[in-house]
């Protein structure tokens, strides 16, 4: 019989979280486990009918549950402006912030509403806008602010010279270069936060290899049909080879509320090759560790999205 992996979530009564791409996947069992250890949960959601869907299911999970869900398209830099000045607008201090929605692989070269290369802008970007909005929120709750990275982010490097793949587009270098950025971005938001006093925590984990809907049938993005490489990963799961989906959404949930957890740390699977397993933390992998890379992103990062962080 295959050990139930699994950790306790501490009590998170009174507490306010807000996690991105909460209406399915990983996202989703994020915000029912957090729920049912008593926190608020506010669902930011691009389809506002999936997200009240997905709402409903966790309140028949969890009864009781305080969940709600706001529009957000991090691809529109308009979007994650509105979501924020909302939030800010309504000023319940935010305990935990799990920046955890992603996309993945287009089948052709997109670009955002602003000409960003759609897994940079998305994955990073709208992400790194959306914590910026939200900072005096953060700084209220002296949050815990956990980044969802991804194993793609195991090697590769940051296109300096063509950040947008404008030229000799590799849809998987960018998805990697999507991810180191998440990352470095995880690690510089911690190693600012200490030095100004924010009182923020940021930390970054990864979920393995589960059968999430990332390379699955995706309409609006092009992709009509689900990929092979998901087909193959649902098989593996079920084999035990892989992770589930509830077992992936358990790094984020040990950064995001474990009570030994600190800022800058990287958690991820124990098992073989990161795939599977218990979270555990784990050691940066080489493109996450240069802290170089991660303030010159961030200063790059700034003038792309046309906000900066307060000192």
């Amino acid at each position: 019989m295959a050990r139930t992996i699994d950790i306790a979530i501490p009590d998170q009564s009174g507490k306010l979280a807000v996690i991105t791409g909460a209406s399915d996947g990983i996202g989703f069992v994020i915000a029912t486990r957090l729920a049912g250890a008593g926190a608020e949960v506010i669902m930011p959601v691009r389809n506002p009918a999936k997200g009240a869907k997905a709402a409903d299911r966790i309140r028949g999970l969890v009864p009781g549950a305080k969940i709600a869900t706001r529009a957000l398209d991090l691809s529109s830099l308009d979007s994650v402006a509105a979501l924020a000045d909302q939030l800010v607008g309504e000023g319940r201090p935010i305990d935990i912030l799990i920046n955890n929605a992603g996309v993945m692989t287009p089948p052709s070269r997109q670009v955002t509403e602003g000409g960003f290369e759609l897994q940079f802008g998305t994955n990073h970007l709208g992400h790194f806008a959306l914590t910026v909005g939200l900072l005096p929120l953060l700084r209220q709750g002296r949050a815990r602010v956990t980044h969802q990275t991804s194993i793609a982010a195991r090697r590769g490097a940051i296109n300096w010279g063509d950040l947008n793949w404008e030229r000799s587009y590799d849809v998987r270098k960018a998805y990697s270069q999507s991810k180191i950025a998440v990352g470095l971005f995880a690690r510089e938001l911690d190693e600012r936060s200490a030095v100004a006093g924010w009182g923020i925590t940021s930390n970054l984990s990864h979920p393995g290899v589960s059968p999430t809907n990332l390379l699955a049938a995706q309409p609006g993005m092009g992709r009509q049909t689900d990929t092979g490489s998901v087909r193959t990963i649902r098989v593996l799961s079920r084999l035990g080879l892989t992770g589930t989906i509830d077992t992936a959404a358990l790094p984020a949930l040990l950064a995001a509320t474990g009570p030994d957890s600190r800022g800058s740390e990287f958690f991820g699977p124990s098992g073989r090759s990161n795939l599977r397993g218990a979270p555990a933390r784990r050691d940066l992998w080489p493109p996450l560790r240069g802290m170089d890379d991660a303030r010159r992103l961030w200063e790059v990062s700034e003038g792309l999205v046309g906000v900066r962080f307060p000192a």
